[in-house]
């Protein structure tokens, strides 16, 4: 019974909590980072979850023998394992979005603490759960790492910068704008989830779907973000609004003039989203001002803003 008791301390439960935080950096990224219809995740990293699976065995045989220093040294090795594993899997996401974007801050370097804690976990199994000396297992770790630069690399530790005309470092508003617009479109999305109409649903997948083309846009050029900004901050905090306050409503009372008046939003949203997608495909934007502030007062009167 000491022995089972002593698995759960030393492997089970690390290894549960360790099983959760993948879990919940998982839907995180998943909230951050949402890729087009028809795309799936790289499984790039996805092998170094798996290598350490001998390691894992290694540690029940010891508990079965009643050898406690092998049976630490690997279920501390494993843990380890899979923390870097989790680690370098995250780096390789990070690094993969930052290859993506045209303007970006040089990411965290998960890949690089991934290794090195890979590297700790290769020289712990060696010196506690094989029994190799420890100058021995330092090579091991020493050859681990090296491993890990050779087939994944480090991260990234370069920004991607944009200066604007006037020659101004202008990469931390660009990004600062992108990032809140996602963020308001991610609760757009979130407030559907309690709306029951098929049509206006559609509506808003459509509206994400604009206001997300239009962002690409924008990052690809980010010289129309201050004009476009302002656009994008008052239709999407509009947007935001009513659709959180319908869904509010909607989920309590079912009032069908409610339904025509969130509809008609959502069209005139909608129409003029298509309207600057078009704009700035054509590098015009020299009446968008206008069209902000006849949009304001319509949403006013609609009592959204």
């Amino acid at each position: 019974m000491g022995r089972f008791l002593l698995l759960a301390g030393v492997i089970l439960i690390p290894f549960t909590a360790l099983l959760l935080f993948i879990k919940h950096t998982i839907q995180n990224m998943a909230e951050r980072y949402r890729l087009p219809s028809g795309e799936f995740p790289s499984t790039k990293g996805f092998l170094m979850f798996l290598l350490p699976l001998p390691v894992l065995a290694a540690a029940f045989m010891s508990l079965a023998r009643g050898q406690l220093d092998p049976l630490i040294g690997d279920a501390a090795g494993y843990g380890l394992f899979l923390a870097g594993a989790l680690f370098l899997r995250r780096g390789l996401l990070s690094e993969g979005e930052y290859d993506r974007r045209r303007i970006a801050k040089a990411p965290w370097p998960f890949k690089i603490l991934g290794s090195s804690l890979i590297a700790v976990a290769t020289g712990i199994t060696a010196w506690l759960g094989v029994g190799h000396h420890l100058t021995i297992s330092g090579a091991f770790a020493l050859l681990a790492l090296l491993g890990c630069y050779l087939c994944y690399g480090f991260d990234p530790r370069v920004a991607k910068r944009f200066t604007d005309s006037a020659g101004v470092d202008a990469t931390e508003p660009v990004l600062q704008a992108l990032e809140q617009a996602e963020r308001t479109l991610a609760a757009i999305e979130e407030a559907t989830h309690d709306i029951r109409n098929a049509e206006l649903n559609a509506r808003l997948q459509r509206i994400a779907q604009l206001a997300r083309d239009i962002l690409k846009m924008l990052e690809e050029d980010p010289r129309d973000l201050r004009r476009a900004r302002k656009f994008l901050n008052i239709y999407l905090d509009g947007a935001q609004k009513v659709t959180e306050g319908y869904a509010k409503t909607h989920s309590r009372v079912a009032a069908p003039e409610l339904d025509d008046s969130f509809r008609q939003v959502l069209v005139t949203i909608e129409a003029v989203f298509q309207e600057q997608q078009q704009k700035l495909l054509e590098s015009d934007i020299t009446d968008l001002d206008i069209q902000i502030e006849v949009l304001t007062t319509q949403l006013k009167r609609e009592g959204v803003i």
